[in-house]
């Protein structure tokens, strides 16, 4: 039975990834017919697209009351969007960082985790709880209006975003345009391919994880996260395979911040959504790393491959730590 569960765990993030790159097509598509600047489009239409499969999966943990997978799923998400694809991609090419993404999109992205932290793990925060031995107590809760506020945020940075995007002279990027039926077809069939697929992703991965006796946590974090994470992981190697460092860039930071926003903020106000002291942990490592991703990125405006090498030995440390605990 559990060979089963692995079959189509592995068929449901197949079709995220495959529904992930019709909406990204179809998106991309619109989004060129009104000349938007790569940057921009990696920083929304791209990273919704990316970040559909995490909606899709947090989501449906959400309405199944598996809070512990809705959260680390996001979590983990963002773990291996900043250190392990832009480490890859930095291993493969060095890629100079966009002055935007280093004034406004990471201090952004930082800014909102630390929201999402204080709003969930406030209270244990304060009195020292969270140095609990037993990291799967309950810690606290992410209710509907904080939910809605983190939504309210991201319309108001994609309300900035767009009135950069009418401010820059930087050229579109050049992607295949379809007509605008096709297109929305495409977006349309994407959704639905991503929504099935992250509806099996997530049945599958709590059968796995009651089998081999793995908390929900753990394999949201690291078996979930990673599956519904591909899409940026292609996307961003692909767009600097083809010297695409600022949409690769946006992608992966523009996807962290929809994963707080849009995800955390959507499944929040469908359902509020529990957290223990392990995603407190979590989201606490997570703002330092997106501090030293940020350092890296001020060095010299661009990351390095060693820096990229040292990205991914800190995501490999994160994971080897999650598996002990």
């Amino acid at each position: 039975m559990i060979l089963l569960y692995i079959l189509f765990l592995a068929l449901g993030m197949f079709a995220l990834i495959k529904g992930a790159d019709m909406f990204v097509s179809g998106s991309s598509s619109i989004a060129a017919i009104f000349h938007v600047p790569s940057l921009i489009i990696g920083l929304t239409i791209v990273a919704l697209g990316t970040s559909a499969p995490e909606l899709a999966v947090s989501t449906s943990a959400s309405l199944q009351g598996s809070n512990e997978i809705a959260i680390s799923n996001v979590v983990g998400s963002n773990f291996f969007n900043l250190l392990a694809i832009l480490g890859i991609c930095a291993v493969m090419k060095p890629m100079a960082v966009d002055n935007a993404v280093i004034k406004r999109d990471i201090p952004f992205s930082i800014i909102i985790t630390i929201i999402a932290l204080l709003a969930s793990c406030g209270p244990i925060l304060m009195s020292g709880g969270f140095l609990n031995v037993d990291v799967s107590q309950h810690a606290g809760v992410v209710t509907r209006p904080v939910g809605i506020l983190l939504v309210l945020l991201l319309i108001g940075y994609i309300a900035t975003l767009v009135i950069a995007a009418r401010k820059s002279k930087e050229e579109a990027e050049d992607v295949p345009q379809y007509s605008v039926l096709k297109s929305v077809v495409m977006i349309l069939a994407g959704l639905g391919i991503i929504i099935a697929g992250g509806q099996v992703v997530v049945y599958c991965a709590k059968e796995i994880a009651r089998a081999a006796g793995m908390t929900e946590t753990l394999i949201g974090l690291t078996v979930v996260a990673f599956g519904t994470s591909l899409p940026e992981l292609v996307t961003s190697i692909v767009a600097i395979r083809k010297q695409e460092a600022a949409m690769a860039i946006g992608n992966t930071i523009g996807s962290n911040i929809f994963n707080i926003l849009f995800i955390l903020g959507i499944s929040a106000t469908i359902h509020p959504v529990e957290v223990n002291i392990a995603s407190c942990i979590d989201m606490m490592i997570l703002v330092v790393v997106t501090l030293v991703a940020l350092v890296f990125s001020i060095s010299n405006r661009r990351i390095s491959r060693v820096e990229g090498g040292l990205m991914l030995a800190m995501y490999f440390a994160d994971m080897a730590y999650a598996i002990v605990r």
